[in-house]
């Protein structure tokens, strides 16, 4: 039964059943109000709106509140954010973004002004499958509310559907921003001003962010300047376990790049639903998921009386930490968001900490698991996370 729900799972991930399509409105209408066009020089509340956002959705200007769709753009805007909040539309309550498009040279300045006002730290959050604009966007508002981090703080949106059975679509979509993302993060580890560039992503999100590091050191080297994107954070990375071990080495954690200071934190958990119908889809396992793939390898861990979780390899540079013990939420995709356990271990990791009184050694230097703290086995989950709420579980 449990294999065959897995396969269920895959099956509706392929999108088939409900593909996407173009819509009855011309996209040219959406965006024919002056409004998605950022002026110069038009000014931007920066107390009411002090997040930064970089998207290539699709925008809807044709009413009073402009929103985001989930179709691809016709060009990569900026702009500045607050975390949603429920409105009323049409008399339903429903999560909105209070938002404002921002010319892209404005942009650029205004982050840079609280880039100096801080440390030269920015933080930058991509999200993963299934989101639309509110849901990143609330995610990227409760990363800056939990960690209290000391700089700006941006999100990533790329045109996933936030739905259930457009995985497929999601990932076709994810795939063409590969360039408009590795643009942007080669431009921002570009400025002189960032010192220090900590990255975000979870689950899809870490096919954009891998390949993308990469290039912007390939442009850094060869312009005679050291990397600042230091600090990487893969949460239920959503990328084939075995690619990601073949290929780290030679690009992302190469050994000049460990040497000054990178460093690859990967939040993993034997209880991911989404990972586990990813690799049921894919055929291979996934990196965010410690399941054996090789079954010997499974009978030898039986053997040796230890859990039969298989992780990526011993890396330069990397650190694992499980977190099936103290999962949350029907998926448990999005731990380092839901469980206490996890986000305290996220917000030290965030902060450049190495350790936490709930990491448990395992017979692998570069594994740890995260389990209860035994002076505090209930955890209030929501207000640890910093989570509003009536947040929705996922």
């Amino acid at each position: 039964m449990r294999h065959l729900l897995v396969a269920s799972a895959a099956l509706a991930l392929t999108g088939c059943v409900t593909p996407v399509d173009y819509g009855k409105i011309p996209h040219g209408a959406y965006v024919a109000d002056p409004r998605c066009t950022a002026v110069a020089g038009a000014s931007v509340d920066d107390a009411a709106l002090p997040l930064f956002f970089v998207t290539s959705r699709l925008p809807d200007c044709r009413t009073g509140a402009i929103s985001l769709l989930n179709h691809r753009g016709d060009t990569v805007r900026y702009g500045r954010f607050a975390a949603p909040r429920e409105t009323e539309v049409g008399g339903k309550k429903k999560l909105r973004t209070p938002m404002a498009f921002q010319n892209e040279g404005d942009w650029w300045q205004a982050l840079q002004a609280e880039t100096d006002r801080k440390q030269g730290r920015v933080l930058l959050y991509v999200h993963g499958y299934r989101e639309t604009f509110e849901t990143t966007s609330k995610d990227a508002a409760q990363i800056a509310r939990m960690t209290s981090f000391d700089g700006p703080v941006i999100e990533y949106s790329w045109p996933s559907q936030g739905q259930v059975l457009k995985y497929a679509v999601d990932e076709t979509n994810m795939y063409h921003d590969v360039r408009h993302f590795g643009d942007f993060l080669r431009t921002l580890a570009d400025r002189p001003w960032v010192k220090e560039i900590v990255i975000v992503s979870h689950s899809l999100g870490a096919r954009l962010v891998i390949p993308a590091v990469a290039t912007a050191d390939r442009l850094s080297r060869r312009a005679g300047r050291t990397t600042n994107i230091s600090n990487i954070i893969l949460a239920s990375p959503d990328i084939d376990r075995e690619t990601f071990e073949r290929d780290i080495v030679d690009d992302v954690l190469a050994p000049e790049r460990v040497e000054r200071g990178r460093h690859m934190t990967i939040y993993v958990s034997l209880k991911d639903k989404a990972l586990a119908a990813s690799r049921a889809l894919h055929g291979y396992p996934r990196l965010g998921s410690p399941y054996c793939f090789d079954p010997f390898d499974a009978a030898d861990l039986r053997a040796k009386d230890l859990p039969e979780r298989c992780y990526v390899k011993a890396v330069p540079g990397v650190t694992v930490i499980d977190t099936t013990e103290v999962s949350r939420g029907s998926t448990g995709h999005s731990n380092f968001l839901r469980s206490a356990v996890a986000c305290r271990d996220f917000i030290d990791v965030i902060a450049g900490k190495s350790t936490r009184p709930e990491r448990v050694a395992t017979p692998w230097a570069h594994i740890f698991r995260l389990v209860p703290d035994p002076a505090d086995p209930k955890p209030d989950d929501n207000a640890i996370c910093h989570r509003i709420a009536g947040d929705e579980e996922d």
